[in-house]
């Protein structure tokens, strides 16, 4: 087939008559339903960040009953995003100080990342801020002044 053809049939002009393209054998593969076999090193994101500690949860309650969920988790070790845009305002007071408690008694902190947007951090993690970040860069080597 020449190139001419062959962009021709790309381009839906002609009718593609090449069957050299397809593979009957994977085309009976197919019909099998044969399951996607992966690369026994290559793991899934969240089993990796799981095995090594690495999660952050994110949770935006309804109610102040899933105040015991950010709760859990956070009591496990795990950063919790908490965004409270789509609760009453009373009800957002009151996770709001749930999670100032919660954060005190297990020595972690609270940051506010946005309105109504909390970020829960476990006593051994490391918040770094974008300020500090542009602050080690200046000081860094590419200001030789």
């Amino acid at each position: 087939m020449g190139s001419v053809r062959k962009a021709s049939a790309w381009l839906g002009l002609v009718e593609d008559s090449d069957e050299r393209y397809y593979d009957e054998e994977y085309a009976e593969g197919a019909e099998a339903g044969d399951a996607w076999v992966t690369d026994p090193r290559v793991r899934v994101a969240s089993e990796s960040a799981q095995e090594q500690g690495r999660r952050i949860a994110t949770v935006s309650p309804d109610s102040f009953r899933d105040a015991r969920g950010i709760g859990e988790l956070f009591r496990d070790g795990v950063p919790v995003i908490v965004n409270l845009t789509s609760m009453e305002p009373s009800d957002a007071k009151r996770v709001v100080d749930f999670a100032a408690g919660l954060t005190f008694g297990l020595r972690g902190s609270i940051e506010r990342v946005a309105t109504r947007v909390f970020l829960l951090s476990p006593a051994d993690t490391q918040v770094v801020s974008g300020e500090a970040a542009s602050r080690s860069s200046q000081d860094g080597f590419f200001n030789q002044s």
